[in-house]
Protein backbone atom coordinates (compact mmCIF):
# COMPACT_ATOMS: atom_id res chain seq x y z
CA UNK A 1 0.00 0.00 0.00
CA UNK A 2 3.02 2.56 0.45
CA UNK A 3 3.46 2.78 -3.36
CA UNK A 4 -0.18 4.31 -3.31
CA UNK A 5 -0.19 6.03 -0.70
CA UNK A 6 3.13 8.00 -1.26
CA UNK A 7 1.55 8.86 -5.12
CA UNK A 8 -1.26 9.85 -4.07
CA UNK A 9 -0.02 12.40 -1.49
CA UNK A 10 2.06 13.52 -4.01
CA UNK A 11 -0.64 14.24 -6.79
CA UNK A 12 -2.69 16.04 -3.94
CA UNK A 13 0.58 18.29 -3.18
CA UNK A 14 1.17 18.99 -6.45
CA UNK A 15 -2.08 20.23 -7.06
CA UNK A 16 -0.98 22.89 -3.87
CA UNK A 17 2.24 23.62 -5.45
CA UNK A 18 0.58 23.91 -8.32
CA UNK A 19 -2.17 26.09 -7.06
CA UNK A 20 0.27 28.50 -5.01
CA UNK A 21 2.64 28.57 -7.98
CA UNK A 22 0.15 29.79 -11.01
CA UNK A 23 -3.21 30.20 -9.25
CA UNK A 24 -2.69 33.76 -8.89
CA UNK A 25 -2.18 34.23 -12.67
CA UNK A 26 -5.54 32.86 -13.34
CA UNK A 27 -7.64 33.57 -10.77
CA UNK A 28 -6.27 37.71 -10.77
CA UNK A 29 -10.31 38.69 -11.83
CA UNK A 30 -11.23 37.59 -8.49
CA UNK A 31 -12.92 40.38 -6.03
CA UNK A 32 -10.19 42.37 -4.79
CA UNK A 33 -7.32 39.68 -5.98
CA UNK A 34 -6.03 42.83 -8.95
CA UNK A 35 -5.41 44.67 -6.07
CA UNK A 36 -3.24 43.01 -4.16
CA UNK A 37 0.53 43.75 -4.37
CA UNK A 38 3.32 41.21 -4.89
CA UNK A 39 3.93 40.69 -1.41
CA UNK A 40 0.55 39.68 -0.70
CA UNK A 41 0.58 37.31 -3.70
CA UNK A 42 3.86 36.12 -2.16
CA UNK A 43 2.14 35.16 1.51
CA UNK A 44 -1.05 33.94 -0.16
CA UNK A 45 0.92 31.36 -2.30
CA UNK A 46 2.76 30.25 1.04
CA UNK A 47 -0.17 29.86 2.64
CA UNK A 48 -1.22 27.55 0.17
CA UNK A 49 1.97 26.35 -0.92
CA UNK A 50 1.87 25.01 3.30
CA UNK A 51 -0.50 22.15 2.53
CA UNK A 52 1.47 20.83 -0.10
CA UNK A 53 4.63 20.71 2.31
CA UNK A 54 2.11 18.73 4.97
CA UNK A 55 1.77 16.17 1.86
CA UNK A 56 4.77 16.14 0.56
CA UNK A 57 6.99 15.84 3.38
CA UNK A 58 4.80 12.44 4.65
CA UNK A 59 4.56 11.28 0.75
CA UNK A 60 8.38 11.23 0.57
CA UNK A 61 8.75 9.35 4.05
CA UNK A 62 6.25 6.84 3.09
CA UNK A 63 7.71 6.46 0.15
CA UNK A 64 11.44 6.26 0.56
CA UNK A 65 13.77 3.28 1.33
CA UNK A 66 15.38 4.38 5.01
CA UNK A 67 12.01 4.50 6.29
CA UNK A 68 10.53 1.62 5.02
CA UNK A 69 9.01 2.49 2.03
CA UNK A 70 9.59 1.20 -1.87
CA UNK A 71 11.07 3.45 -3.48
CA UNK A 72 14.67 4.94 -3.72
CA UNK A 73 15.99 8.92 -3.96
CA UNK A 74 16.30 8.93 -7.61
CA UNK A 75 13.08 6.94 -8.02
CA UNK A 76 10.83 9.51 -5.69
CA UNK A 77 12.47 12.40 -7.81
CA UNK A 78 11.30 11.34 -11.42
CA UNK A 79 7.87 9.69 -10.13
CA UNK A 80 7.65 13.82 -8.40
CA UNK A 81 8.48 15.30 -11.78
CA UNK A 82 6.32 13.52 -13.78
CA UNK A 83 3.54 13.95 -11.83
CA UNK A 84 4.07 17.60 -11.57
CA UNK A 85 3.78 17.63 -15.12
CA UNK A 86 0.49 15.27 -15.17
CA UNK A 87 -1.09 18.10 -12.64
CA UNK A 88 -0.04 20.60 -13.97
CA UNK A 89 -1.58 19.91 -17.75
CA UNK A 90 -4.43 19.38 -16.08
CA UNK A 91 -4.61 22.45 -14.53
CA UNK A 92 -3.59 24.55 -17.77
CA UNK A 93 -6.42 22.78 -19.80
CA UNK A 94 -9.24 23.42 -17.34
CA UNK A 95 -8.49 26.44 -16.16
CA UNK A 96 -6.29 28.23 -18.42
CA UNK A 97 -8.56 28.22 -21.47
CA UNK A 98 -6.12 30.01 -23.64
CA UNK A 99 -3.34 27.85 -23.78
CA UNK A 100 -3.06 24.55 -25.38
CA UNK A 101 -1.54 21.27 -24.89
CA UNK A 102 0.59 20.55 -28.40
CA UNK A 103 2.61 17.65 -30.36
CA UNK A 104 5.92 18.35 -28.83
CA UNK A 105 4.35 18.60 -24.94
CA UNK A 106 3.19 14.87 -25.66
CA UNK A 107 6.65 13.99 -26.79
CA UNK A 108 8.11 15.59 -23.98
CA UNK A 109 6.05 13.49 -22.07
CA UNK A 110 6.98 10.11 -23.69
CA UNK A 111 10.35 11.05 -22.19
CA UNK A 112 9.47 11.79 -18.97
CA UNK A 113 7.50 7.89 -19.41
CA UNK A 114 10.88 6.65 -20.40
CA UNK A 115 12.98 8.36 -17.69
CA UNK A 116 10.35 6.29 -15.45
CA UNK A 117 11.31 3.34 -17.13
CA UNK A 118 14.52 3.91 -17.10
CA UNK A 119 15.03 4.23 -13.26
CA UNK A 120 13.30 1.54 -12.46
CA UNK A 121 15.48 -0.59 -14.19
CA UNK A 122 17.37 -2.91 -12.40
Amino acid sequence: MKPYYTIGLLILSNAFMTLAWYGHLRYHEWKGMHKLGMLSIILLSWGIAFFEYCLMIPANRIGYKQYGGPFSLVQLKVIQEVITLLVFSVFTVLLFKNESLRWNHGVAFIFLILAVFFVFKK
